[in-house]
């Protein structure tokens, strides 16, 4: 912590700047501003009326240091973002500058403040929104990805094969199921570097001491270092593959039983609270639904739902997407007809309660058919419907907010990470920015 007398003075590329250890604490131990002190923030007895030069852009330095004093960030017009960027990474401090640009997520507040058009020919198929405000689109056999300024990094190639789901373990590693074979090598999914593209390791599905080709699809992880993946085999292997994030080898295997198409789902989420997988096979991929709870441990099925024998009689109560919700022990659905539906978790048979006040907000029909998605985040629920998402909060799931912009067409998928939503559209291969505001500098 600060003391009294403990100012420290720097010479930045010739200029002078007086400030505080205490302020200089902000940084954080890991910044280059940490080596200076001891453990407890303190001034070395031989550096109180020592001058530090360093020879790095001064009026950088002058707006770094104000946002370690108040959290705030002004970037003045003579200074290029990216060299105040570059220059808060040299120092250590670009996750304080990048915390400073935008407000703590709110699907109520958010704000359109930008828009990338792909280079890949061809529509995008899926987003995926990194932990530090990067994006990864996917666009058939590639793989573009973004850092938080939206600068693409070299592209994630897979030598034509379809790309089936994109995760990010951490903002400098990425998953990618696909097809069969990734690349050259047999296996259906592989972590690559998102910085530079390259392969680190492949995961395999062994099965009876023998590595067996596979397709990967949905991906999932969860907060014990494991990677969940629905596996399509040429053989038995149908089910789910679990790996070490770390390692990249195999740990386990949920085979399919009981006609559940576990190796065709559409999403899996892992359940923290319970330690279970939701797992959801949906329409048209097939033409009835299952959605289940898996439960690893002891390889069972602790929950399951199937419109087989439901009391369904038109195509409007197709399930398109399902999200489980654990605070609410329920989990939620929407169909093509914008409606949104709730199953109770506790209860021993799945059904579907459909909520008429939940609708979704009308927005531009369009040629290309695309799907409902949903996403829960923050306590808030998002579901996109042609070229808008909808916004539920509350208890009731109340719609308060709708966002939409007329260009790019129908949304094809959506994505919320590092305090951004990434919306991405199927006519323009285009993909929108979506932020919450900072709060004014008064």
């Amino acid at each position: 912590m600060g003391f009294q007398g403990d100012k420290v003075r720097f010479n930045v590329g010739g200029k002078i700047f007086e400030t505080t250890a205490t302020t200089l604490a902000n940084a954080g131990r890991n910044s280059m501003f940490g080596a200076m002190f001891d453990d407890e923030w303190n001034l070395r007895p031989r550096e109180i009326n020592e001058e530090h030069f360093i020879d790095r852009n001064s009026d950088c330095f002058s707006v770094l240091l104000d946002v370690l004093r108040t959290g705030e960030l002004y970037i003045p017009p003579n200074i290029p973002e990216k060299l105040l960027y570059r220059e808060a990474l040299f120092y250590g401090v670009l996750d304080h500058v990048r915390s400073a640009k935008w407000g703590q997520f709110d699907g109520n507040r958010l704000r359109l403040t930008g828009s990338v058009r792909g280079r890949a020919p061809g529509d995008g198929t899926a987003i995926r929104a990194g932990p530090d405000g990067g994006v990864a689109v996917a666009h058939g056999s590639m793989v573009h990805v973004y850092d938080w300024m939206l600068e693409e990094h070299p592209p994630l190639n897979l030598d034509y094969q379809r790309v089936n789901d994109v995760g990010w373990i951490d903002s400098e590693s990425i998953v990618i199921s696909a097809c069969e074979r990734l690349g050259r090598e047999d296996g259906g999914m592989g972590l690559f570097s998102s910085s530079s593209g390259d392969l680190r390791y492949k995961f395999q599905v062994n099965h009876e001491n023998q590595v067996k080709s596979f397709t990967a699809g949905a991906l999932c992880f969860n907060s014990d270092s494991k990677i969940f993946a629905s596996c399509k085999g040429r053989s038995n292997e149908y089910g789910i593959g679990v790996w070490d994030q770390v390692t990249g080898k195999q740990i386990d295997f949920f085979y399919e039983s009981l006609g559940w198409s576990l190796g065709d789902a559409d999403k899996i989420q892992w359940l923290n609270g319970s330690n279970c997988l939701l797992v959801a096979t949906l329409f048209p991929r097939k033409d009835n639904c299952y959605i289940s709870l898996l439960d690893f441990r002891d390889k069972t099925m602790v929950w399951s739902w199937s419109d087989i024998g439901a009391p369904i009689t038109v195509d409007e109560k197709r399930v398109r997407d399902a999200i489980a919700m654990e605070e609410s022990n329920s989990i939620c659905v929407v169909n093509e007809y914008e409606d949104l539906g709730f199953m109770d978790l506790r209860s021993g048979v799945g059904s579907i309660r459909w909520s008429s006040r939940s609708r979704l907000t009308k927005g531009k029909m369009h040629d290309e058919p695309c799907y409902p998605k949903l996403t829960l985040h923050q306590g808030q629920l998002f579901s996109s419907m042609n070229d808008s998402i909808s916004v539920f909060s509350g208890p009731d799931w109340v719609l308060t907010s709708s966002l939409r912009r007329s260009y790019g067409g129908s949304i094809c998928d959506f994505s919320i990470g590092g305090d951004r939503l990434f919306a991405l559209h199927s006519e323009e291969n285009v993909f929108d920015v979506w932020e919450t505001p900072s709060p004014p500098i008064i």
